[in-house]
């Protein structure tokens, strides 16, 4: 790609590599979204017939969301694959392979347990793996002379990824009713081989840039240096709370057999960050000196970034849901027979395609007329607000099935639009922040630790559907004249409310950064 030297003197260029990129992106999202948002149904009518009728939905709604736990806890190891061994590019095409056999393995395995799982297994290895590092390949593909390009790029990536998911929400709930789940399964697995095709043909016209070499000024060296250090009359605050963490962490496998292994190491993944980041910003001062300004000064800026991540947390909650309590509660709601309650999930995306557009050719112009700048910080905090906001009208659909009234499916209509307003101002707002707050050289791993956030939420959800499953917590629950789905609907809608207020509060405090590399 030629560099502009001087961007006053010629119009900034926009990257033509782009369109691989995006094509790979939205083969690759119809073949995530078209087996993702078929499982549940899926679970319940084939896999799971072993179990109790009664027993099904919670189990797949479990299997559903440790799915979706993997495959945003797996950015993490792509993320670091990519940083300092093989760069984007080629972790990219490594696991996409990995990715093609997983989604072939569901589609030949839909009557073998193991051999399914299996598949699950390697398309969250895959999917995840590759999940931190299309989004910030593309921010590598531009510069300081086209920077303010780059927030058109992410919108059109955005759209594509939703272009991908409604064709696939729309048709594969079908293809599961008439062809079954070997077919159903299979049209996925084709769409990634072709997604993988489509990244390999742009190869020679990237921008590559290479994994960084070791740093002894890396984000952990300069973590370890703090909380290690001492301080002459000073004990160390910051690593005694970075060791009650860890023990909390490990501590949590006690409760193992009740939550799961997979909770488990979640939460000691949440305990170890959480514990660990707040020791580390209580003795950052003590790196300076054995490290430079700007790598403790880098340290501080990401631990504030892992702040707004963490608070973000709860929508994720609310928005993998609709892929497992929403379709079930679909399922017991008036529809035509045609009518797959899976299907309701391509209302999403059609939406996510007109609310971008409309967004910014009429919502954000109008805003910054009356004076109000829609910042990126601003439109996170409405938009979880929006998704709590969302769950209380479903909670009230459920209160409304639940005094025994048939509700149309179509009412569901009104909390996915709710959603889908606050996932446009989040999700694709979140992209854009991640990359332009990450310092150059940990630009793929804090796009995972965006990830992971969504690793975090489908935890909350897991250990919500734990606790109802107490006998003496439901009947409690159920003494209070509410059925146990609508209280966590309820539950969950206050969940992100909560969340959207402190981080309203937290982004007034935020110091903004740009960090994109320099032109030329």
């Amino acid at each position: 790609m030629t560099a502009i030297s001087n961007p006053a003197a010629a119009p900034a260029r926009f990257p033509k590599q782009i369109k691989y990129i995006i094509g790979n992106e939205g083969c690759e999202r119809f073949s995530f979204y078209g087996m993702r948002n078929i499982l549940t149904p899926f679970l319940v009518s084939s896999l799971l017939l072993y179990l109790p009728e009664g027993d099904r939905p919670g189990a797949a709604k479990d299997v559903f969301h440790i799915f979706v736990i993997g495959v945003y806890f797996f950015p993490l190891l792509g993320g670091w694959i990519a940083d300092r061994i093989l760069g984007k590019y080629h972790t990219v095409l490594y696991f996409s392979l990995l990715y093609c056999i997983g989604q072939f393995c569901l589609a030949l395995f839909v009557d073998n347990l193991i051999g399914f799982y299996t598949g699950l297994a390697l398309v969250a290895l895959g999917s995840g793996g590759i999940k931190p590092l299309v989004s910030s390949f593309v921010g590598d593909q531009f510069d300081q002379s086209n920077k303010h390009k780059a927030k058109l790029v992410y919108d059109a990536f955005y759209w594509t990824i939703n272009f991908g998911s409604f064709f696939a929400s729309l048709l594969m709930p079908w293809c599961l009713r008439e062809y079954g789940g070997a077919v159903a399964f299979g049209i996925p697995g084709v769409l990634m081989l072709i997604a993988t095709i489509v990244f390999w043909i742009g190869r020679k016209s990237y921008v590559h840039v290479p994994p960084a070499p070791p740093n002894p000024d890396s984000f952990a060296n300069v973590a370890r240096s703090a909380l290690l250090a001492r301080a002459p009359g000073e004990s160390r605050p910051g690593l005694t709370l970075a060791i009650v963490g860890l023990l909390l962490g490990l501590a949590g496998f006690a409760f193992a057999p009740q939550v799961g292994y997979v909770s488990a190491i979640c939460i000691a993944i949440v305990f170890a960050l959480g514990f660990g980041g707040a020791g580390t910003w209580m003795q950052l001062e003590r790196a300076r000196g054995r490290h430079p300004d700007e790598a403790v000064d880098g340290v501080r800026a990401v631990l504030r970034i892992l702040i707004v991540f963490a608070l973000t947390t709860p929508f994720w909650s609310l928005f993998d849901q609709k892929a497992s309590t929403w379709v079930l509660q679909a399922g017991g709601m008036v529809k035509p027979d045609w009518f797959e309650p899976a299907q309701m999930q391509a209302l999403n995306p059609l939406l996510v395609m007109l609310l971008i557009p409309f967004n910014n050719i009429v919502l954000y112009p109008a805003l910054r007329r009356f004076g109000y700048e829609p910042t990126a910080l601003r439109r996170m905090t409405t938009g979880i607000a929006f998704s709590g906001v969302s769950w209380i009208a479903a909670g009230m659909l459920q209160l409304w099935m639940d005094g025994g009234d048939a509700v149309s499916i179509t009412w569901q209509i009104l909390p996915y639009a709710l959603l889908t307003f606050g996932e446009v101002l989040v999700s694709a707002t979140g992209l854009e922040f991640a990359y332009s707050q990450a310092p150059a050289s940990m630009k793929g791993v804090i796009m995972s630790m965006w990830y992971l956030a969504v690793t975090i939420g489908n935890l909350w959800v897991l250990l919500a559907n734990a606790s109802v499953r107490n006998a003496a917590f439901t009947a409690q629950i159920e003494s209070a004249g509410i059925s146990v789905a609508a209280f966590q609907m309820f539950f969950f809608a206050g969940f992100a409310l909560v969340a959207a207020l402190l981080f309203g509060l937290y982004a007034r405090r935020y110091p903004l950064v740009e960090n994109y590399r320099p032109a030329g």
